[in-house]
């Protein structure tokens, strides 16, 4: 018992790592999608945020395995088990669906890409949104600064190199002298940049729920075999003690409490004897020894 009872330790040791783990990937992953909320749908804050509560749940798992294994509680072990099962089922889930939204990051990055430059004039936030993700990751429009025209003024035929009217956002700033400024065009577009972060990041919320969730198989297993020796051990624990007592000649007798009550009769009450009966003298059929 102490054998799986110390493996059950190290595993709810490595559970613990791994919910720290799952906790920071899980804010981190939640915090890129945030920086680029403008251009993710909703529904992929779903995997990272549900990442983050399995994360505190196995914690908190984990930790209720760990006083369940010292105390040799049965029962503490055996809801020790069923608690890393639900979460199983979690992280498959978890995981799942972070696979299918990696398939719909290229279809969902082309529509909200393109959605955002047409109201980059528009809408505050979302020249925001886009100013900062050309400015971060060095890039302009969605191919190529190409996907700027038309969008902030009409095409320049007298300058070739400012064709089209390009925000300041897809300018890269130099300052070759003291007091001169030299502005660098990037001439990459922001899509390839944008669906390989997004992709990564769905990708690593599949892989991490995936390999936390065969771990927990182990547990599991580990939980229910420990919660079986402990009640294995119990009920040797009792027999030998009741074995013990057996030959000691220590019994354990029942006290009988239970006194059967009875109902005094008045004189009244008591029936009467019938005159004309005969008073019967018992003889016995055998002959007497002497």
């Amino acid at each position: 018992m102490r054998c799986i009872k110390y493996m059950l330790f190290v595993i709810n040791f490595m559970f613990v790592l791994t919910s720290v783990l799952l906790i920071t990937v899980g804010l981190t992953i939640k915090t890129i999608f945030s920086e680029f909320d403008a251009f993710v749908d909703d529904h992929f804050m779903s995997p990272p945020t549900l990442l983050v509560a399995i994360g505190f749940i196995l914690l908190a798992v984990a930790i209720f395995g760990c006083v369940g294994a010292v105390k040799e509680s049965t029962m503490m072990i055996n809801i020790y088990g069923v608690l890393l099962a639900i979460i199983f089922v979690l992280e498959v889930s978890a995981a799942i669906s972070a696979f299918v939204l990696q398939g719909q990051v290229a279809n969902m990055l082309q529509r909200t890409m393109f959605q955002s430059l047409q109201k980059y004039d528009e809408n505050l936030y979302v020249r925001e949104a886009v100013d900062f993700m050309q400015s971060v990751l060095e890039c302009c429009g969605v191919h190529g600064r190409e996907d700027w025209e038309g969008i902030l003024g009409p095409v320049n035929s007298t300058d070739a190199s400012k064709e089209i009217v390009l925000p300041e956002s897809c300018c890269e700033i130099h300052y070759p002298g003291d007091h001169d400024t030299e502005c660098v065009w990037f001439t990459d577009g922001c899509f390839n940049q944008m669906n390989f972060v997004i992709s990564q990041s769905a990708m690593l919320i599949a892989t991490g729920a995936t390999t936390v969730a065969f771990v927990q198989i182990l547990g599991v297993i580990c939980a229910f075999m420990l919660a079986k020796t402990i009640r294995r051990t119990k009920t040797q624990r009792a027999l030998r003690q009741w074995q013990l007592q057996q030959s000691l000649g220590i019994y354990n007798k029942p006290i009988n409490h239970y006194n059967p009550p009875y109902i005094q009769l008045n004189n009244s009450e008591k029936p009467k004897k019938d005159p004309d009966a005969q008073d019967f003298i018992y003889q016995p059929n055998s002959p007497s020894v002497n």
